[in-house]
């Protein structure tokens, strides 16, 4: 895979705009069985789309709150994701990690929660970009990246971290 960003249009605009949220206790991070939308049937952070007139953590809140009946606290923004799609989509997702949350995570129609150690995340039943970004996210590095998809088949990707 290149490691330059001339495989990314420098004209890319998202036609979708998303958050994730990861929710750290000691060495687990909370992630969910994702039941609907894109990524159905696999594991990821809870997140999902900003409705209008939303900040990127106002949507980060509210997706939480509908996907897991949980109020997560203090959330600290980590990096953004871009995806470019083949078939067109372009979403960008701003992640977000946070040690602290209100009620007990419950299944929904959207996800079923379950905490994972840090050393025992299921990569191979993730998005294939996880694995190069998340585990020095949950420990701390901010980033920014940029993976093209074909389907679920990752074609390229470029991260930065940053402390």
């Amino acid at each position: 895979m290149s490691e330059s960003l001339r495989e990314f249009p420098e004209d890319w605009k998202p036609n979708m705009v998303a958050n994730l949220v990861f929710l750290i206790e000691d060495d687990k991070v909370l992630l969910i069985h994702k039941k609907t939308g894109l990524g159905a049937g696999k594991i990821n952070g809870p997140g999902g789309k900003l409705e209008a007139g939303e900040t990127a953590e106002e949507a980060a809140i509210r997706e939480v709150q509908e996907e897991l009946l949980i109020t997560p606290g203090d959330l600290e923004e980590m990096g953004v994701l871009h995806f470019d799609f083949v078939d067109g989509l372009k979403l960008h997702c701003t992640v977000f990690r946070g040690f602290s949350f209100e009620g007990i995570p419950t299944e929904t129609r959207e996800a079923r929660p379950e905490w994972f150690r840090f050393k025992e995340i299921p990569y191979d039943r993730m998005w294939a970009d996880d694995q190069y970004w998340l585990p020095q996210m949950l420990e701390g590095k901010k980033f920014t990246a940029w993976f093209r998809f074909e389907e679920e088949e990752m074609l390229w990707r470029k991260i930065d971290f940053r402390d």
